[in-house]
């Protein structure tokens, strides 16, 4: 990426710019900072704001939120794997733990965007030792703090490992690895049960034939007998367990199986259940 010849913002009088840095949460001054937040979120100019950011790293001041906007602005771009790149080869200039949690899940959104699986799958196996470690939440502590959709939030570790159980098992769905999807989401349940977990459970059994197992787990969300989030969502999670029961009920005597496990996705399943017995419930 070309770093010379960077723009330079226009110059609103003072009134403008004061507004400009109250609604979109812009540093003051002149720094190289605030013209990459200004290019970014009042003039729309996404390549104009990376350029910014990149003289923001080369500066030395403010690298760790320089390098996490960055990489959430080429995520934007669709730089997905210069994101990558970049997140690697300059995390250790954000040597705090936060910073560091803060980019792993960066990370693991380019992952998923740029269908990088394996990777995330790999990152989301760390994240879950440390949570075993005691290594995820400030020591003494059962709680963090975290961000969800923009808002401070209180996480505990019961919360947290869960979460990233759930990320886990979908990652494995996506590489249809259905037999350590199904070991992990086994473990998410006993962790902290939900609807919506358990149809996803519930899929894992139906893409390995085992319907009457699947069948059973079903039957529990439509009773009610999980967390489903409110009414509303509670609505669709039962309509997804119906259409479920729906094509079981279709497959039930029908020809042909699901498909086999490959002896690498019993490894992996192998290898998940020993990770999982690691993790404290």
């Amino acid at each position: 990426m070309v770093h010379a010849g960077l723009a330079q913002p226009p110059s609103p009088n003072a009134a403008a710019a004061a507004a400009a840095h109250v609604a979109h949460k812009i540093p003051t001054g002149d720094g190289p900072y605030a013209r990459a937040k200004h290019y970014q979120l009042v003039e729309k100019d996404l390549d104009a704001s990376i350029a910014w950011f990149w003289k923001v790293i080369e500066t030395g001041d403010k690298v760790d939120s320089a390098l996490k906007d960055m990489a959430v602005v080429m995520k934007q771009r669709g730089y997905l794997s210069e994101a990558v790149d970049a997140i690697r080869s300059l995390r250790h200039l954000c040597p705090g733990k936060q910073s560091q949690e803060s980019l792993d899940n960066i990370l693991l959104d380019l992952y998923k965007a740029s269908s990088r699986t394996k990777e995330e799958i790999e990152l989301l196996k760390r994240k879950l030792r440390k949570i075993y470690l005691g290594e995820a939440f400030p020591r003494g502590k059962a709680t963090k703090r975290a961000r969800s959709h923009g808002r401070k939030i209180h996480v505990s570790v019961q919360q947290e490992t869960s979460r990233v159980l759930g990320n886990l098992a979908w990652a494995y769905m996506q590489q249809r690895n259905y037999m350590a999807a199904e070991a992990v989401y086994r473990k998410a349940q006993m962790v902290d049960p939900d609807a919506n977990k358990a149809c996803n459970l519930a899929l894992c059994l139906i893409e390995q034939r085992r319907l009457a197992d699947a069948e059973l787990v079903l039957a529990h969300v439509i009773a009610g007998a999980y967390n489903a989030g409110g009414r509303e969502h509670a609505g669709k999670i039962v309509k997804k367990a119906e259409e479920l029961l729906e094509r079981i009920r279709a497959e039930t005597g029908g020809a042909g199986g699901g498909e086999e496990a490959g002896s690498e996705d019993g490894a992996e399943a192998d290898e998940m259940e020993e990770l999982l017995d690691e993790v404290a419930t």
